[in-house]
């Protein structure tokens, strides 16, 4: 006999530092663990939304939210918010050199689909979604 599937969410407030950011990771894999749900991809994104939040939506005094949402369908949705709405995500080819710029390339090669939301003013919300295995 099957269950029925439910949705789960899972939210945390996290200091826009770089601890901050590996603390959203190991918290997403802990949740996602719990859940029963395949976590290497997502954990690989939730570490470079996170890195993201944490470099270029730092905001002196205020924090980024991570939530998890595994959604009835087997959907895994995963938000990165923070307070610069003014600092769009943009998905570009990285000099070969560089030592950093790879990670929304990263987010969209794993993710089925991700995008951004604004508002309410100043937030921005960035987010990936993975559909179920299975």
């Amino acid at each position: 006999m099957r269950s029925a599937r439910t949705e789960r969410r899972f939210c945390a407030q996290l200091p826009s530092t770089w601890r901050g950011a590996r603390r959203a990771r190991l918290l997403a894999a802990e949740q996602l663990r719990a859940w029963a749900q395949p976590h290497e991809d997502a954990e690989h994104i939730v570490a470079e939304l996170a890195a993201n939040a944490a470099v270029y939506g730092r905001v002196p005094a205020r924090d980024f939210r991570l939530t998890l949402t595994r959604r009835a369908d087997g959907v895994l949705r995963i938000e990165v918010a923070d307070t610069r709405s003014d600092r769009l995500p943009v998905v570009r080819e990285p000099d070969e050199e560089a030592e950093s710029g790879r990670g929304l390339v990263i987010v969209a090669a794993l993710a089925d689909r991700w995008g951004v939301e604004l508002g309410p003013d100043p937030l921005k919300t960035v987010w990936a979604e993975l559909d179920g295995k299975g």
